[in-house]
Order: structure tokens, then C-alpha cells, then sequence
């Protein structure tokens, strides 16, 4: 048996170990992530981000104090983050945390910095009450004005991109320039604001016109947004120059013009279709209709009275089926109103092409031009023969000369078009991604394009449970704790026991 002297050695020693850690542990931060989609580790893009500070990055989170619990894990979350950043920035990324619910000239000097509070519902003593709170933060680089603002903090995978991307944009100095081709009808940059501001973060977006005394030197690639009108032979010859000096080119072409408002769709055509064909993609005369699809909103008459109603239109479809390529990593569903089918024919093996996004099980595709009957929408109405049909794809390879380069086409362009003034709408977060992801394939080697669908999967151990086996689940929960202790007690008192017997044999032989 131990001695007492050993017990207080033994004591000692291990709260000498256990000081000696918490020493070394404050100068190193380790976090173990055994996340499958591991949300809580730095991605290579944030590192190589960090890793190329010149300057100092001032974080200043604005939080309030006394959050409720599911608040208070973001609050926590953002700030083992930043320990994180300040660690691998090797002390760039310095931070405070301040409450501006302290005073009122605290909120106004908050506000005018573009964070505003956020109501929460919390639940006190079988009472529910709505809490100001505010989750955000402000950016400085260096010891200049250049500043940036994070209105609300978002948990997960969120909270890496706004963050990254706000230390991107501030420390940015040479960003990539994009192309946006005007001269032919193309949709207009203050048409697509979500895309813009998107873009803005990593890129310089600028029209480009293509004249013969254009110079695409300083472009990283070309981007051309629903053309109305035709290219030249000389234009279509400068997009081959410029593909074969290596860099890439995203087309969102809309083969079917569709007017809601005169119930038809009809075909455009511009001279790219038939420049495509030559590289072996052939965006088909058709408008694909699916099953799985958005709803428009209809007027019904009901006697004297008018009222609007959601209607499922096939010509919008959702899709969530996407072969995997960095240009879809993360997508869950996308919208692609309007969109064609492509039909690939290869002319070049040096060229790899992957579909991107395909239809459902039950789609088919309709020959333009099309009318559409709205006031007759059911479902059972449209010849839905097919499935997996690509209206999206990738190219990679020799597209023009010996230097490899990219290209990604879409068939239509409405999927990002917010439009200008009274009838602007808003597109959701998923089809700016898509479009957005397909920039950067071509254009950025950050790899913050994985950081912006970094999403956290979902793993349920079973879809449905009846409630027989949720009241199941929930003893098994009670009991199985329970039952471990007491086997634990069982078996150390037997072990006990056993001992002493031993211990007692020994002492009378």
C-alpha cells in the first residue's frame, strides 16, 4: 500500500503537470475536430490568408453580455476563432470584445458603423420575452481608415467565410481583374447587385468591349451574361486568343427568351451557339421542364373577387443534383429558370467535360419555340420522359492552341439577374454561389470558393421515428447511464473484495 508521503508526492507531481500545461497549452492552441465536414478547422484558403498578412488585422467584436445559451455558443465559437486566426497569423489577427449595451452613446457609436441589434426570443421562468442583442463586428488593417464591417455573425461554416473574406478584402492589393463583355445586349452589372457584391470581395469587375484595339492582358477571365445580339467572326476569334493564352471564360448564354407576360419563349441566338458546337457542346433548342420546380404566383377568379395563388411551373426547375467539381462544391439546390440542355460531342480528347448540374428523375424538354399555359399549370399536363439532362457544365483542357485553360457554360442567365429599380427581386444565397464558384475555378487560387459552401452536415441516425421508438430512444438515454455506474460499482467492489481476500491470505500464511 502506498504510504502517505507517497500519496502527497503523487499529488504533487500531478498538479505540477497539470500547471506545466496549462503554461504550454496558453502559448500553443490545439483543437482536436472530429467533425465529419470538419466545421471547426481552419481551411487551407484561411491559412494561406493569414500566412500572407503584411499588416495588422484589428477585430473588434461587438457582443452583447448575458446572451441566451444558443447566442452565447456563437459568442464562444467566434471567439476560439479568433484565438485561431491570432495563432496562425503569428499575432497579426488581434481582437476585443466589447458590450455595446453598456451605454447608449456605445449603440450610436455602434450603429453608425453599420451594426445594428438583433431580437431574439428568450424564454425566462415560463415567460417569453424578446432581448436586443448585437453579434457583430468591425475590421481595420493596419493603422489606416481601411476598415470593414461583419453586420451579424453567423454560426458554423458561415462564420469562416465572413471572416476571411472581410481580412481578403482589406488586405487585398493587386486583385484579379474580370471581364464582363458588353456590346451585345448583355445583361447590366447594376442588374446583378448580389453578384457584384460577391464578386467585389476577390475580384475587380470591369465591362470590357471586344474591339480590335482591346488589350485582355490585364483580364484574369471574360465573363458574358445573356447576349441579345450577334458576335463577329472577329470577335468569336478573339475569345479563341484569349482562351489559348491560357486563361478562362464563363458564358450564362440564354438560348430560350422567355416573356411571361405574352405566355411564350422563343429562340435567341447570337453566333456563340454555333462557336460551342465547334468545341463539341451544343446548347440544344429546347426549354427543360422537371418535376422537382419553383411556383410562380397566378390571378384566379372566384366570382366577384380576384386572388393570387402559387402554382408549380416546370419551366423553373430545382435542381439538386450535381456532379462533383469545384464549381458545385457545397451547392444544395439552385433554381435555373428557363434553362436548355446541352448535348456533348467530344472534338478533342486533350479536353475534359463534366456536367454540373442535372435534372431530376422526372424532367423532359420541350422544342422551342414554347407557349407557355399558366392559367393551366398542373403538373399531370407536361411529358416528363427523362431524367438527368445537364444544363451546366465544365471544359478543361486544349479548348484553343497548346495552352490548357477553362470555360464554364450555363444555359440561361436568370438564375442571378436581381433587375433594376421597382422590379428587382432577390435570388437565393445558392444560385450566387454557383455562378460565383465558376468565377473562381477560373480566376482564384485561394480556394475560399470552398470556404463560401463549406456546409455542415446533417447525419440522422434514422429520417422518421415513430413514437413508440422516440419513448424508446429517450429511457434507453435515462437507463444506459445509469446502468453503467452501477456495473462500474459491481465490478470495482468485487475487485475489492477479491483484493482483500488476497491481501488476507498472505497476511496468515
Amino acid at each position: 500500500m502506498l504510504t502517505k508521503s507517497a500519496v502527497r508526492l503523487r499529488i504533487v507531481l500531478l498538479l505540477a503537470i497539470v500547471i506545466l500545461l496549462n503554461l504550454v497549452f496558453s502559448k500553443f492552441f490545439l483543437r482536436l475536430d472530429f467533425t465529419g465536414d470538419k466545421r471547426y478547422t481552419l481551411s487551407k484558403a484561411t491559412k494561406n490568408i493569414l500566412k500572407e498578412l503584411q499588416e495588422p488585422v484589428t477585430v473588434t467584436a461587438y457582443f452583447s453580455k448575458d446572451l441566451p445559451p444558443q447566442i452565447e455558443k456563437v459568442r464562444n465559437d467566434f471567439e476560439e476563432m479568433l484565438v485561431e486566426y491570432e495563432n496562425r497569423s503569428g499575432g497579426k489577427v488581434v481582437y476585443e470584445f466589447v458590450n455595446p449595451n453598456e451605454s447608449p452613446e456605445k449603440e450610436n457609436e455602434v450603429a453608425q458603423q453599420g451594426i445594428q441589434p438583433q431580437v431574439v426570443t428568450v424564454r425566462e421562468s415560463d415567460q417569453v420575452k424578446q432581448q436586443r442583442v448585437y453579434l457583430g463586428a468591425k475590421l481595420q488593417y493596419g493603422d489606416n481608415n481601411h476598415t470593414d464591417v461583419i453586420p451579424v455573425i453567423q454560426p458554423g461554416a458561415a462564420m469562416e467565410y465572413a471572416l476571411s473574406t472581410s481580412i481578403k478584402k482589406l488586405s487585398a492589393t493587386n486583385k484579379p481583374v474580370l471581364g464582363f463583355v458588353t456590346g451585345h445586349g448583355e445583361t447590366r452589372l447594376q442588374a446583378m447587385q448580389q453578384l457584384m457584391q460577391s464578386l467585389n470581395i476577390l475580384y475587380t469587375v470591369e465591362p470590357v468591349a471586344l474591339t480590335d484595339t482591346t488589350k485582355f492582358d490585364k483580364y484574369k477571365s471574360l465573363v458574358i451574361v445573356a447576349p441579345t445580339d450577334s458576335f463577329s467572326q472577329g470577335q468569336l476569334a478573339q475569345l479563341d486568343q484569349f482562351l489559348a493564352s491560357g486563361k478562362g471564360l464563363l458564358l450564362a448564354l440564354k438560348r430560350a427568351n422567355a416573356d411571361l407576360q405574352q405566355s411564350t419563349a422563343t429562340v435567341v441566338n447570337t453566333g456563340l451557339e454555333g462557336w460551342l458546337a465547334q468545341k463539341g457542346v451544343t446548347i440544344n433548342e429546347d426549354m427543360v421542364i422537371d418535376q422537382k420546380c419553383g411556383n410562380i404566383t397566378i390571378q384566379q377568379q372566384q366570382g366577384f373577387f380576384m386572388f393570387n395563388q402559387q402554382v408549380p411551373f416546370p419551366y423553373i426547375p430545382l435542381f439538386d443534383k450535381f456532379n462533383e467539381h469545384p464549381v458545385t462544391k457545397g451547392l444544395e439546390m439552385v433554381m435555373l429558370p428557363f434553362a436548355s440542355s446541352i448535348t456533348y460531342q467530344e472534338k478533342n480528347p486533350a479536353v475534359t467535360y463534366t456536367p454540373l448540374a442535372l435534372t431530376s428523375a422526372n424532367s423532359g424538354a420541350e422544342k422551342l419555340p414554347v407557349t407557355f399555359n399558366i392559367q393551366n399549370n398542373g403538373l399531370g399536363n407536361y411529358d416528363f420522359y427523362t431524367k438527368n439532362l445537364p444544363v451546366a457544365c465544365a471544359l478543361e483542357g486544349n479548348l484553343s492552341g497548346n495552352n490548357p485553360s477553362k470555360m464554364v457554360i450555363f444555359t440561361t442567365a436568370d438564375f442571378i439577374v436581381n433587375g433594376e429599380g421597382e422590379r428587382g427581386q432577390q435570388q437565393q444565397p445558392d444560385n450566387i454561389n454557383f455562378f460565383s464558384n465558376g468565377i473562381d475555378w477560373l480566376s482564384d487560387d485561394t480556394g475560399l470558393n470552398e470556404l463560401r459552401t463549406k456546409a455542415v452536415t446533417s447525419r440522422p441516425i434514422k429520417k422518421e421515428l415513430s413514437d413508440s421508438e422516440k419513448q424508446g430512444v429517450k429511457w434507453v438515454n435515462f437507463l444506459l447511464p445509469l446502468g453503467l455506474v452501477l456495473m462500474y460499482g459491481f465490478l470495482r467492489s468485487r475487485g475489492r473484495k477479491t483484493q482483500k481476500r488476497i491481501w488476507e491470505a498472505e497476511r496468515y500464511s
